[in-house]
């Protein structure tokens, strides 16, 4: 392998690390903002699966793939909604209603989908930073979509938004202490509801970006288990969204190891390669779950933590 082989991978790879940790930075942003509330939602695969349902149908019956990003992140809100009003209910388990919604967002996906399997909807295009390059697959891999940039800047809104300002203030008490919130006069309820309904936007959004950019289309095996990873990914990154970017970034970047390889016509162990989020996913959720660290960072309402 030459040095020209080996600057075309790592091109390559961060190319595809910013194509594949798009998604994975919008859901990741979401959870980390209904967990910072003290829930969990385990129901954001579903949220990311019928986002990229949602967003390709109405781009493709109004040819704008920016109404579509923003229907999926409005179903999104829906299911979010509907998660935190169950959850609020006593005596419900949030992992539980977390699952059933899962299934929910997959199958009203699945079920209103069908016929948009087929059809071309316009995607969403992306800013060309590689212009100054004579290699395809270099231009290529400089190709941005404007949602990475959109995700990192929510990113940073968030982590100066929860650290700086008094919402921050109410959704970090919240998550950390319930009745401490309740003697400050704070509905914990209400918090939970506004943060679980805002992080189903985010990750709707994030599902938009599946079926708009990449791969961009609609089918029912798009997801490939992202929302579920991304909660992996959360605790990766200690409940923190500039930490939540990094981390997206390091499961894209192994997501894009098989393409990159690929690109310079090496072929072997290209299905291992594209088992390595999964693999990396195990390798995270086995490393926190005996991590003090992650424990005492952990928002103290966490059910699973409890």
């Amino acid at each position: 392998m030459t040095a020209a082989d080996i600057a075309l991978i790592l091109t390559a790879m961060l190319g595809g690390a910013m194509r594949v940790s798009t998604p994975f930075i919008f859901v990741a942003l979401g959870e980390t903002l209904t967990e910072k509330s003290g829930r969990i939602n385990l129901g954001l695969e579903g949220t990311l699966v019928l986002g990229a349902m949602i967003g390709y149908a109405i781009s493709y019956q109004t040819g704008s793939p920016w109404l579509g990003v923003l229907a999926a992140g409005c179903s999104g809100m829906l299911l979010g909604l509907i998660h935190g009003v169950i959850c609020s209910l006593p005596r419900v388990n949030d992992i539980a209603v977390g699952i059933s919604m899962m299934s929910l967002g997959t199958g009203l996906a699945f079920f209103f989908g069908k016929p948009y399997i087929q059809p071309s909807a316009p995607r969403l295009q992306s800013l060309e930073f590689g212009g100054w390059a004579s290699n395809p697959a270099i231009k290529s891999a400089l190709e941005i979509n404007p949602l990475f940039i959109v995700g990192i800047v929510t990113a940073f809104i968030m982590w100066w938004g929860l650290a700086n300002t008094k919402l921050g203030l109410i959704l970090r008490m919240t998550g950390d202490s319930e009745p401490a919130a309740r003697a400050m006069g704070i509905n914990p309820i209400k918090v939970r509801v506004v943060a679980t309904v805002l992080g189903g936007f985010l990750a709707g959004v994030g599902g938009a970006f599946l079926s708009l950019s990449y791969p961009g289309s609609w089918n029912e095996g798009l997801s490939s288990g992202q929302g579920l990873m991304a909660v992996a990914l959360v605790i990766f990154a200690r409940w923190n969204p500039l930490r939540c970017i990094v981390a997206a970034l390091l499961f894209g970047a192994a997501g894009a190891i098989g393409p990159a390889l690929q690109s310079v016509g090496i072929s072997q162990g290209y299905y291992f390669f594209n088992a390595a989020p999964y693999i990396l996913t195990l390798i995270i959720m086995i490393s926190t779950a005996r991590s003090t660290t992650a424990a005492r960072e952990a928002p103290g309402e966490l059910s699973i933590i409890k």
